[in-house]
């Protein structure tokens, strides 16, 4: 933030790094081994008074050092000067905390250089003795050159007791110190032998070279014990949220683990394969395979290590986009470009939304990510996102839940910049790609059933439960939500004390033309029944399950239900009707006279936002419903995120059903009691990649509430003055009064959900009520106190005590008549002419019997033939 940044494209995510630092890494633990390899074998050929192994020695010292001293010294000025360019703020930090080590590490450098020229210029020409100490210099010089680098490397990842002290010695003798220098010494030996190969490989008296090739094997043999056992100990000694990321969040490292769990053996048998009496031209070519397998086996290492970082460049110091944490709190407060020095943009406007944001990505997203690069490349992780509120939404929840990345630091307004710039830029999505257009739908004509208030005998009141089923077309793939709508009746027969008639009668609903069980009808059905492991609808099986049929007593509520019909806003036609009209008939059963008709809405939607953030378009007439693409990418995100194998199982014929994991008191299945029920888990999960949102825009990006889609579910004439948050909260608060209710039952997944959330309606967290989903839910009371008209416009945080005091299952104060029969569903209590499909279709009933749009009873002669003189349904209900 404080430095320019050098912008790599292709060769960024730390390609250049990786490319220099695994060969000079290499290269520079041979460098500490190989000195001790020297002075043992010379030792061992005066011993043995050998001319061939000191001869062999003394060749092996120019190979040596020149590896050692020249390409390495070329590898070490390299990235010393590439983790300047790429990295100066987290360079500048480790160059002042460790002023006196790098000093003395520079003494000790001085040391080699001086000691191994010496070693090997007077190689045959000084005094033996004398000679083995020069080499003995060299070697410890080396050593404590690897045990003060060792220090500043391992504070990287475990700087420990240096966060809150900052003193030297506990960064330098951090937690993973002991442990990595034991590693690291093992590493070192085993590279002896590793090198040793090579030189040996070219000598052409054969038995020599035997002789040197088993020696060899033996110095890449032994030191295993120790580089295993230091390794152990080194991940021990990880901290735990490290660890977590090495093991479970980051499928970059986990590849890297597996590698190296592989190429550890390789290297081992492939160097006890050396002993054997091969073909000189063989060794010749293996000793170089060898080496390969070393490079690769320390490249795996030194990626595990700086992953496990993540999202660090200095552990709890200093993140990976070079800003201090201590810095965080200001740089949200004020906004990532007012506090950066190499920008000229200091906030975002919308003429430089675009420059605007590629100087954040520079800053935030090129550290790690290349762009068309060899390593770490951003295009296949944003390829999915056609729209900047999907990208805006993952950076949104970065760092929250996975904390591989940092979070995004800045304003929402650089988020929303650099948001555009992704999907703008380098996804190449033009202004009409992105997001989801205004939709308009064509308005259907409804007929109204004819009602004559002298002649007709009988009212017929008809209402679907919710207000919208929303369903997903992924069937496929996974269901969370089946086809299973249901619908209410009340039969009135009218007269100066009207009753509510529930016997000798038979109710009957039929779907419009076009509606009748149309290919996709049966398709959904058939899995849904499959995931439930029974038929939705008791006692009716496939083949007779349809969008018509005879509704069943309700004695608790003197009603009428058909429970689960399998109703799709798919119309024969191919286009797309979320609000299919049913025909209610009510029939005498002795004589088969047809009592009273109406008409009601049966709401459903697969209007379900998934595509925003997980990739895909809608997969009907442009506006709804998911495609294959959108339906495989969530089952991949669970997969990746939770460990979990959906994607195979259902690509394999066995498609997921939610509920079948996650309780859900709407379908009343119990899920596994160790995880969070739907509700809470899916509003949780959510909930932190969409904070901060203003109105109903976050529920939009998931329910068919968006009031430019193709569904509008919120139909009332609530609309007009309110939006989902009125009473739901916002997601924030929303999500939270759920995961409150579950972490009370000592659900472990709720607090890590919870952990990033704040509470927007109520002043803190604390203050949010628990609740149940679908039985604590909002009240109609809150706000009509004693039935008056609302005294405020917010429900949040009181909730029904239980399912019976819910609207759709409560009655007036006579136990008579459901609330929802006057009133009409949650979501289109009427006045509900804000349907998309026209403004007489969520309004029947109140025209067929009051000829106006207002809730049932606002002409009380609907049922009553003689005025009543008092309030008998609720307080207040005349001046409707």
């Amino acid at each position: 933030m404080n430095y320019p940044i050098w912008d790599l494209t292709v060769y960024g995510g730390g390609f250049l790094i990786a490319l220099v630092a695994v060969v000079h890494v290499l290269v520079s633990h041979f460098a500490v081994g190989g000195g001790l390899f020297l002075v043992m074998l010379e030792k061992k050929a005066y011993k043995e008074d050998d001319a061939g192994l000191l001869d062999y020695v003394k060749k092996h010292s120019k190979f040596f050092l020149l590896v050692s001293m020249v390409f390495s010294g070329m590898t070490g000025v390299g990235i010393w000067w590439t983790i300047a360019l790429l990295n100066p703020a987290a360079t500048s930090s480790l160059i002042h905390t460790f002023v006196f080590g790098w000093a003395a590490e520079w003494v000790f450098f001085v040391c080699e250089i001086v000691a191994l020229f010496i070693y090997f210029y007077t190689f045959g020409k000084m005094d033996r003795k004398k000679h083995l100490i020069v080499g003995w210099i060299y070697f410890i010089s080396a050593w404590m050159s690897l045990f003060l680098i060792n220090g500043i490397i391992g504070y990287m990842l475990t700087p420990g007791a240096w966060i809150e002290t900052h003193n030297f010695w506990d960064g330098f003798f951090n937690p993973t110190f002991w442990p990595s220098l034991i590693f690291r010494t093992g590493l070192s030996l085993t590279l002896c032998g590793v090198f040793g190969f090579v030189t040996a490989a070219f000598l052409k008296n054969a038995d020599l070279r035997q002789k040197i090739m088993r020696t060899c094997a033996a110095w890449v043999a032994i030191p295993f014990t120790l580089m295993v056992s230091g390794g152990w100990w080194y991940f021990i000694a990880i901290p735990e949220p490290a660890k977590t990321i090495m093991l479970e969040k980051s499928p970059e490292v986990a590849d890297y683990i597996q590698l190296l769990t592989w190429i550890m053996p390789i290297l081992f048998i492939a160097s006890m394969i050396m002993t054997i009496r091969l073909p000189n031209s063989f060794q010749k070519v293996f000793c170089f395979v060898i080496v390969g397998i070393s490079l690769v086996y320390f490249g795996a290492f030194e990626f595990i290590r700086e992953g496990s970082r993540r999202p660090f460049i200095i552990y709890d110091h200093m993140y990976s986009n070079q800003v201090y944490v201590k810095d965080v709190p200001e740089v949200q407060k004020s906004g990532f470009l007012a506090s950066a020095k190499w920008t000229k943009y200091k906030q975002v406007t919308d003429e430089n939304l675009l420059e605007a944001g590629h100087d954040l990505f520079k800053f935030q997203c090129s550290p790690c990510h290349s762009v068309d690069g060899f390593l770490n490349d951003i295009k296949p992780e944003i390829a999915k996102y056609d729209s900047a509120f999907g990208m805006d939404a993952k950076l949104d929840g970065l760092g929250k839940l996975n904390q591989y990345m940092p979070h995004f630091m800045g304003t929402r307004e650089e988020r929303w910049a650099l948001a555009n710039y992704i999907v703008s830029d380098l996804n190449k999505m033009s202004d009409k790609n992105m997001g989801n257009p205004v939709v308009e739908q064509k308005e259907l004509p409804v007929t109204i059933p004819p009602f004559d208030k002298e002649k007709d005998e009988y009212v017929l009141l008809s209402w679907n439960s919710q207000g919208m089923h929303t369903i997903s077309d992924s069937s496929p793939y996974w269901i969370i939500q089946p086809p299973a709508n249901n619908i209410f009746a009340q039969l009135v027969k009218r007269g100066d004390s009207p009753e509510i008639i529930t016997e000798d009668v038979e109710i009957s609903y039929q779907a419009e033309e076009g509606f009748e069980y149309p290919e996709k009808q049966v398709q959904f059905w058939n899995h849904a029944s499959k995931l439930l492991g029974t038929d939705l609808a008791p006692g009716v099986g496939l083949e007779g399950l349809k969008v018509s049929g005879i509704m069943q007593v309700e004695e608790d509520h003197r009603a009428f239900s058909a429970a689960s019909v399998p109703v799709v806003p798919y119309p024969e036609d191919g286009s797309f009707n979320p609000y299919p009209v049913f025909t209610i008939t009510a029939t005498d059963k002795a004589t088969g006279k047809v009592l009273a008709t109406t008409k009601t809405v049966v709401p459903t939607s697969t209007e379900m936002g998934c595509k925003n953030c997980h990739g895909g378009v809608w997969r009907v007439a442009g506006v709804a419903g998911l495609t294959d693409a959108t339906s495989l990418d969530v089952l991949a995100t669970h997969d990746r995120i939770s460990g979990t194998d959906l994607v195979e199982r259902a690509k394999n014929g066995e498609p997921m059903f939610c509920q079948s994991c996650h309780a859900d008191s709407n379908l009343g299945t119990q899920g596994d009691p160790e995880l969070l029920n739907l509700s809470a888990a899916i509003h949780g999960w959510h909930a932190n990649f969409l904070t901060d949102r203003e109105g109903g825009e976050s529920c939009a990006a998931c329910h068919p509430s968006n009031p430019d889609g193709a569904t509008q579910f919120f139909r009332s004439h609530h609309a007009q003055f309110m939006d989902c948050t009125s009473c739901h909260g916002t997601m924030e608060d929303h999500s939270l009064s759920l995961l409150k209710k579950e972490r009370e039952a000592g659900k472990k997944g709720a607090s890590r959900l919870m952990e990033n959330l704040q509470a927007r309606v109520v002043d803190s967290v604390d203050e949010i009520k628990p609740r149940a989903p679908w039985v604590n839910e909002p009240d109609c009371l809150t706000c009509h106190e004693e039935f008056e008209m609302g005294s405020s416009m917010d429900a949040f945080n009181t909730w029904t005590e239980g399912a019976e005091g819910l609207f759709r299952n409560r009655h007036d104060q006579m136990e008579a008549i459901m609330c929802a029969a006057c009133h009409s569903s949650p979501h289109a209590v009427y006045p509900a002419t804000f349907n998309v499909l026209g403004e007489n279709r969520d309004t029947i009933q109140p025209l067929q019997y009051q000829g106006n749009d207002r809730p049932i009873g606002n002409d009380c002669m609907v049922c009553h033939t003689v005025q009543p003189e008092f309030e008998g349904h609720h307080p207040n209900s005349l001046r409707l």
